[in-house]
């Protein structure tokens, strides 16, 4: 079988022939008559008729003429781009830009917020939670109670817990290094109730939770990435005693790539069984918290789920004797497990910058409209004269919308290369807050999307302008002036109305952007608490199992910093368990002090810490030196702390000297002193209560010794350029441990600005959006005003002949501009303060509907607008009325 196109030209090729013959028979009997052969040729022709509109009824017969057809325009299209490369380059920028950033903030939400996980029907996998009747916020759920909604509930054929390992954790590589890896202890039936199973190997042994687990005591199942990473996919790996931490473990399975639990791990993951202890016996304010996840038996609804683990929970909740952690425990959430890998601020993020990408798209197309429609209102003579040969008025708009395709398709295939650029500088300066992993693949949803896209532009942006450019009067059309014709105004009100909706749109990005870094000025200046300027941080992986026998503070961190304080230009250097805003290494502690229980963060620091952040004393003093692992226990707590747990509410300050946890057996810690309130996870959150302990005051015979030192920043205060004082840092580290050299370095003032995170990218992105969508705007206002003034000389020519000043010229160009901008922003401030409320869990000290941000951002587009109409309003000014006159 020969192929379509091969077909269609052979037989087109046959009728050529065909033809010919006739006219060659038909000439040879005129010639016989006597005829000249020439004037035979030409009488045969004649006689013949019209041969190529012949050839078309013939060939349409066939049922082929549609594809010569498509051909002749994609080739006319081809070299009207060629002809007009200012406007060809015009349009398929501005479909680029509008393409590209929805097709990348549609890879960024389908690889967070759509991707499907590789569990077997994920749709029913659910996370459970606890919380308070009317607080949103949730925790994990003590053992007990996951014991009880096990036994209780009929919503859920499998439930199953998981919990990460304290501290920073380490594998035993095959080479006898230390690879960090994040270790996740899991109930054994954890995976079955995901529906995966071991690539290698096999999965823990099926046993009860809270039932004798022996058989799956000390043994670990590798993610793929672990394996690989540090054993380099060694296929003997089953079976083989690793060591983390520098406790061994027995191999029992390797798990397939792409598999994590929880999802979204900084580093390898690997698992081990949950071992309940005393504590997960008793419903008390230390009972140890889990995360949960529950299959839905199949029929079963979340909402129907929902309903019944609500009244579960609540009749749990009386088990406990603590009031305020009751109070906390009177309810359960449940919800899809993909929704809750999300934090909710993030998902609004995404959800919030799709829709701006999409009013980007959407002023793109509006844009491409526009132009459309003045080229063909310039191409009115030539449609005209294409109708008055015989072309049809479907033929006409079939080669204007092939035209369109064209140029949508060409500015699709550079959205997409702006869109993987764009995604792949995203990946790789991921924020802070997005714990989803994504790439730049761009997988068959993507591909659909782009062609949705370019498509549904190219219908938009061709078909409005091609129905106006064939519905014109052909006589008209012809006419010398046809263009200042009924049809003419038409399309310039239409092009008006374009330009309004521009406007509009471009008003509501603008406001976004602006709401957006007003909340980054804010946060900016929002009052720390403590110092930024001239403060390196280095964040340490401590390899703790390799100092298990010894006292990491004698044999690690005091030697490490005494070498540290001596370099050229250290004024100062400490330890920190976690410096504020870093956000790596958090841990909490239960209080309970005269009956009331709070949760407080508990950090370890060296007593020069304050010197080095600058931190204010309240009431009482610091840690010094005198402060020793054989001197009294003593505490340094802060402002939120004192004002909860103070004996006397009104006097903060009454605190001090009281005495509340054991940091060594029986030996109560004592308050020493208060120090000011600091911003610890979010510059926007209010500073929780905190507990400071002296890391010289710790041993290991110290109840807090293992989880205090297993994680520690570095923080040195320096005169010098951070950038110099590296390479000796990372010197000094690889002597006191072959491991810590890998270190990560980062200004204090960086970590910082690394804390603002979701809503630095989402300003970020705006303004792109709000600059991309203010540049197009003013090009189409610029492009309309211009086109109106070229239409438009022979009437401002005589306008000025008849005695018109130049500035009235000017002023009725302006007064047209002004017209515009205005119905503009009126109607984008009315679409603004709804679309607002997209972004109002990011703003910070402004509301979603703050007038100066809505004034601001409708000036900057007012003036923005006025100064680009003045250009084409200068030239409708200066225009020759003898010129003008005289080419009409």
């Amino acid at each position: 079988m020969k192929p379509l196109f091969g077909s269609f030209g052979h037989r087109k090729k046959d009728i050529a022939e065909e033809l010919e013959s006739h006219l060659r028979l038909a000439t040879a009997e005129l010639v016989e008559r006597g005829m000249d052969p020439e004037e035979a040729r030409a009488s045969a022709m004649r006689e013949f008729g019209n041969v190529p509109l012949v050839e078309d009824i013939a060939t349409e017969m066939w049922g082929w003429l549609w594809v010569d057809r498509l051909l002749q325009d994609l080739r006319y299209a081809l070299r009207q781009m060629r002809r007009s490369p200012g406007f060809t380059a015009t349009v398929i920028g501005t479909l680029a830009l509008g393409i590209g950033a929805a097709a990348a903030m549609f890879t960024v939400v389908d690889h967070v917020l759509l991707r499907p996980l590789p569990y077997r029907d994920a749709g029913r996998l659910v996370a459970i939670q606890e919380h308070a009747t009317n607080d949103p916020r949730t925790s994990g759920a003590p053992w007990l109670d996951i014991q009880q909604w096990t036994l209780r509930s009929h919503s859920f054929s499998q439930i199953a817990l998981f919990d990460g390992m304290p501290g920073r954790n380490f594998l035993e590589e095959s080479n006898g290094g230390g690879m960090q890896i994040s270790a996740v202890t899991v109930s054994p039936n954890l995976f079955a109730t995901l529906g995966v199973t071991p690539s290698m190997g096999r999965d823990f042994l099926s046993v009860p939770m809270g039932s004798e687990v022996s058989k799956n005591a000390d043994t670990v199942i590798l993610s793929d990435a672990a394996w690989k990473a540090a054993y380099g996919g060694d296929p003997g790996i089953l079976g083989r005693n690793i060591k983390i931490n520098s406790k061994s473990y027995l191999v029992v399975g390797v798990m397939p790539p792409g598999i994590e639990i929880p999802f979204g791990p900084s580093f390898p993951q690997v698992w081990t069984t949950i071992a309940l202890g005393d504590q997960d016996k008793t419903r008390y304010y230390n009972s140890p918290d889990y995360s949960v996840i529950g299959r839905l038996r199949p029929g079963v609804s979340i909402k129907t789920a929902q309903a019944e683990m609500s009244t579960i929970q609540n009749g749990l909740a009386v088990a406990y004797t603590d009031a305020r952690v009751r109070q906390e425990r009177t309810d359960a959430r449940v919800q899809s497990y993909a929704d809750s890998l999300v934090a909710a601020d993030i998902r609004k993020a995404l959800l919030a910058l799709l829709a701006a990408a999409g009013v980007l798209w959407l002023i793109s197309s509006v844009n491409t409209t526009n132009l459309l429609l003045a080229r063909g209102a310039a191409r009115q003579r030539e449609i005209a004269l294409r109708g008055a040969i015989g072309a049809s008025r479907s033929r006409i708009l079939q080669q204007f919308i092939v035209e369109s395709l064209v140029l949508s398709g060409a500015g699709a295939l550079l959205g997409t290369g702006l869109a993987l650029g764009a995604v792949q500088l995203v990946s790789k300066a991921k924020p802070a807050h997005l714990n989803v992993e994504f790439s730049a693949h761009v997988n068959f949803t993507i591909l659909a999307v782009l062609c949705g896209l370019t498509l549904l532009t190219a219908l938009v942006s061709s078909a409005w302008p091609a129905f106006l450019a064939v519905s014109t009067s052909i006589e008209s059309a012809i006419k010398q002036g046809g263009q200042q014709s009924g049809t003419g105004r038409r399309h310039s009100r239409v092009r008006r109305t374009l330009v309004v909706c521009e406007v509009a749109l471009s008003l509501t990005l603008l406001v976004a952007c602006g709401l957006l870094l007003r909340t980054i000025y804010t946060l900016r200046h929002v009052p720390l608490g403590y110092r930024t300027d001239h403060i390196l941080v280095a964040h340490l992986a401590i390899p703790s199992y390799r100092y298990s026998n010894r006292n990491m503070i004698v044999d690690l961190y005091q030697p490490l910093l005494d070498r540290v304080q001596h370099l050229h230009g250290v004024s100062a250097a400490g330890f920190m368990s976690e410096v504020p805003l870093a956000q790596k290494f958090s841990i909490k502690l239960t209080v309970a002090v005269n009956g009331q229980s709070s949760i407080a963060v508990l950090k370890t620091v060296s007593p020069d810490i304050r010197r080095i952040f600058g931190v204010k004393m309240i009431v009482g003093r610091f840690f010094d030196d005198h402060d020793t692992a054989t001197s009294e226990p003593v505490v340094v707590v802060n402002m939120a702390y004192a004002r909860l747990h103070s004996p006397n509410p009104h006097d903060p300050s009454a605190i001090v000297g009281q005495r509340f946890m054991n940091l060594r057996k029986d030996m109560p810690t004592k308050i020493i002193g208060i120090i000011d309130d600091e911003r610890q996870g979010k510059i926007g959150e209010p500073s929780q209560p905190e507990v400071e302990v002296s890391l010289q005051q710790l041993s290991p015979d110290s109840g807090f010794y293992q989880p205090s030192t297993v994680a520690m920043d570095l923080a040195v205060r320096t005169e010098r350029a951070p950038d110099s004082i590296i390479p000796e840092l990372r010197s000094i580290l690889g002597q006191a441990n072959p491991d810590l050299p890998h270190a990560t370095f980062n200004t204090m003032d960086q970590v910082v600005e690394d804390s603002f995170g979701s809503q630095r990218l989402a300003a970020h992105l705006l303004e792109i959006f709000g600059g991309v969508a203010l540049l197009l705007c003013l090009a189409g206002l610029y492009g309309l005003l211009k086109y109106t003034v070229t239409q438009q000389t022979r009437d401002i020519g005589v306008r000025i002949a008849l005695g018109a000043q130049r500035t009235d010229v000017l002023w009725l160009v302006m007064r047209q501009a002004a017209i515009m901008l205005l119905a503009g922003l009126t109607l984008g401030a009315a679409l603004a303060l709804p679309s607002t409320r997209l972004i109002q869990s990011f703003l910070y000290g402004v509301t979603a509907h703050d007038g100066w941000t809505l004034a601001c951002a409708a000036a900057l587009l007012l003036v923005s607008g006025l100064s680009a109409a003045y250009l084409p309003a200068r030239g409708a000014a200066r225009v020759d009325p003898i010129t003008a006159l005289r080419t009409e």
